[in-house]
């Protein structure tokens, strides 16, 4: 990919600043996954495009925002080549690619009923992956992946604009109740649990010599993702998210109700924290 996706190209990237003497384990294995995640956005396009087939603009825009979340997968790939020279991006995201196989992808039928529904978990999903690369940005001392995260923050949180412009769109039209738009941002949210990150990390940390001996559990690997991400976590990346999350659902980003529960879900996000290292140790 050479030309201009989304105002950076990988050429973009100061690769020649990389210090691997900056590079955490935990952090690169956490890349790894994210890498395969990014990368395989040609089948949420596929979907996508089913969905909302026949919208032109709608289309075009899933198509661009496609493109770029490829983008952020290659950089975040070669990243990971370069600080493990071990690791081979492209068998790996094979074998995520055969490991992960969503049954809403194949029937092409909008999973959260509707195209207001989808844009309200599009914009969960780019919520979550906005707090993630702050993250990653304020916690790395690796100068090469702190540019590449800060890149993609800035694409996730365009991208949440874009979904929330199209759910402004087509709300108007489903007139989604109110329990209805908080029951899809909470089953999304609950998504995040699912195979999807658990099977990246599996396949980006996992070598395929090992399948046999270490076979893929959800469980396992799910906690053995998360106690990688969840000390990225400051308390304004899970407030900033909380709020993202919650204006397509109708509550005020401002109102207290919305501060309390970015304060109650910090304080999740920090409990799971330490028990999962609590645990490893």
């Amino acid at each position: 990919m050479t030309g201009t996706v989304n105002g950076w190209t990988l050429d973009d990237i100061p690769w020649d600043r990389f210090d691997a003497s900056k590079v955490d384990l935990q952090t690169l294995e956490a890349v790894k996954a994210a890498a395969m995640v990014e990368y395989n956005a040609a089948d949420y396009v596929g979907y996508l495009s089913k969905v909302f087939a026949g919208d032109g603009d709608m289309l075009a825009d899933i198509e661009r925002w496609g493109r770029e979340e490829t983008q952020h997968g290659l950089a975040l790939g070669r990243w990971a080549e370069i600080a493990d020279p071990s690791f081979k991006f492209e068998p790996a995201f094979a074998r995520f690619r055969e490991g992960y196989k969503p049954p809403h992808f194949a029937s092409g039928e909008a999973a959260r009923g509707g195209r207001a529904g989808e844009m309200i978990a599009r914009c969960v999903v780019e919520s979550g992956t906005s707090s993630f690369y702050s993250g990653i940005r304020d916690e790395t001392g690796e100068p090469v992946l702190k540019a590449i995260a800060a890149r993609i923050a800035a694409d996730e949180f365009r991208h949440y604009r874009l979904f929330y412009e199209g759910f402004l769109k087509y709300q108007p039209r489903e007139r989604l109740p109110f329990w209805r738009r908080l029951g899809v941002a909470l089953g999304r949210v609950a998504e995040a649990e699912d195979d999807e990150l658990a099977y990246a990390f599996y396949a980006g940390n996992v070598p395929e010599a090992e399948f046999s001996l270490r076979p893929y559990r959800r469980a396992v690997y799910s906690k053995e993702y998360n106690r990688r991400v969840l000390r990225f976590y400051r308390p304004q990346h899970i407030r900033k998210a909380v709020q993202m999350i919650l204006m397509p659902v109708g509550l005020k980003p401002q109102g207290a109700l919305v501060r309390w529960l970015g304060e109650a879900f910090w304080w999740v996000i920090r409990m799971r924290g330490k028990s999962y290292e609590a645990k490893a140790s």
